[in-house]
């Protein structure tokens, strides 16, 4: 095994390597750390694409999956079911907004936007109604298959493919000074009665630098779009599972979404596995006498056993008291680094929800421009992992890290301010 090999024959995700082809070899995590080839440190503040959300290997979910894989390891999903999804069920409803009462299991955040997206296009079809236009936000991302890049817009990823997407509208993301102008577009466009889905990123929008909307201004739009029967869709496989400060970000508005996807911190990183969910009045509309009226949608891994099990595993130390009192003392934290740190004359501005929290520089950059790589690599070069978008630096870092730390990533990023 060599990093000559990894060039020789790996095409890596969102990297050009004509410019970049080096990668770092990680032998092995544990907790927040993750550890190269020669056993250098490195603090996850970014818990691997908010996935390993426990820390990386956290027994209580390894020694719960291995049990499983030796009883039951896959089944098909169709005409059959299992304990581990059944049991997951009726966990996750537990803990879900108080509308949500059926899931169906993907593999993955990108294709969880998909299957929402036909359940919205269809639930129309079914009652014989065609529409065929989505709302989204400006700057939103919601993954990579084409049904998530047509709601999508961030054209570094998807801008080779847009003469082939579905119809999407945007608004901008809500604030108390836009949304009323929103809403007034929406009705406007309603109007013509072809508006299928609004599609949002509830409060933070993750890939967009981690900008952050009003929860207030958010929940008049949906109020609006609700009452003109168009399907909400709330993107949580970023914000799902506490890191906002409620267990779904949906739970700081009023007006519950139809449909919520969910994926990434589902199963703690362990595997992947995602979620749609949705209200009875979505899954009511494809019962039918007629075959063709079912939701003919389907993933060789849905509901895969150990999966279920990984995200059983989760919900259960989601729910702790260590957890919750962990989250509380990031949440904390990160406050009292922001007092500290958000007046520096290099800081253009921070902002925080719940255990996220950023900060951009008070410089101009691409998003993958030479500043997100030099400070890249000094961050590396302090033992701390963090992915900078252009002149943003974000923490989202495991539940389970501890105050110390947290302490050397903010010390991380006030020393950054010294090289920019």
């Amino acid at each position: 095994m060599s990093l000559e090999e990894d060039k020789k024959f790996i095409w890596h995700p969102l990297t050009q390597h004509q410019l970049y082809p080096e990668n770092l070899l990680i032998k092995k995590a544990k907790g927040v750390i993750l550890y190269d080839e020669h056993n250098n440190k490195y603090i996850d503040g970014i818990a691997s694409w908010y996935t390993c959300m426990y820390g990386h290997c956290n027994p209580s979910i390894t020694k719960k999956v291995a049990s499983q894989m030796s009883e039951l390891d896959h089944v098909v999903f169709t005409g059959f079911t299992h304990e581990p999804a059944i049991n997951l069920a009726k966990s996750l409803i537990e803990i879900l907004p108080n509308n949500q009462n059926k899931l169906f299991f993907s593999d993955n955040g990108s294709t969880s936007i998909d299957i929402a997206i036909k359940m919205a296009l269809q639930f129309h079809h079914n009652k014989g109604v065609k529409k065929h236009k989505i709302i989204a936000l400006e700057d939103g991302f919601h993954g990579d298959t084409f049904g998530a890049m047509s709601v999508s817009d961030l054209s570094i990823y998807n801008g080779p493919f847009s003469d082939y997407f579905l119809e999407v509208v945007r608004i901008p993301a809500p604030d108390k000074k836009n949304y009323l102008k929103s809403i007034e577009f929406i009705q406007q466009l309603a109007k013509k009665d072809d508006v299928a889905a609004f599609v949002y990123e509830p409060l933070v929008q993750g890939a967009a630098a981690m900008k952050m909307h009003s929860a207030k201004a958010l929940d008049e739009i949906l109020k609006t779009v609700k009452a003109l029967n168009i399907i909400t869709i709330a993107d949580e496989v970023m914000t799902g599972f506490g890191k906002t400060g409620k267990n779904f970000a949906s739970e700081f508005m009023e007006t519950l979404p139809d449909i919520i996807c969910l994926s990434k911190s589902l199963t703690g990183g362990l595997v992947p596995m995602a979620i749609t969910s949705c209200n009875n009045a979505i899954y009511d509309a494809f019962l039918s006498a007629k075959m063709e009226h079912g939701f003919f949608h389907g993933h060789t891994y849905s509901a895969n056993p150990t999966s279920c099990t990984a995200a059983l595993a989760s919900l259960e130390l989601l729910q702790s008291e260590s957890i919750q009192k962990n989250i509380k003392m990031i949440q904390k934290s990160h406050e009292n680094f922001n007092d500290k740190i958000k007046n520096h004359s290099k800081v253009k501005s921070t902002r925080q929800q719940g255990i996220i929290y950023a900060l951009d520089y008070n410089i101009k950059s691409d998003r993958y421009g030479d500043l997100r790589y030099k400070l890249f690599d000094f961050f590396m070069s302090c033992g701390v992992y963090l992915r900078p978008l252009g002149n943003t630096v974000y923490i989202l870092a495991p539940f389970t890290i501890n105050k110390n730390e947290l302490q050397q990533i903010y010390d991380a990023i006030e020393k950054s301010l010294e090289i920019i």
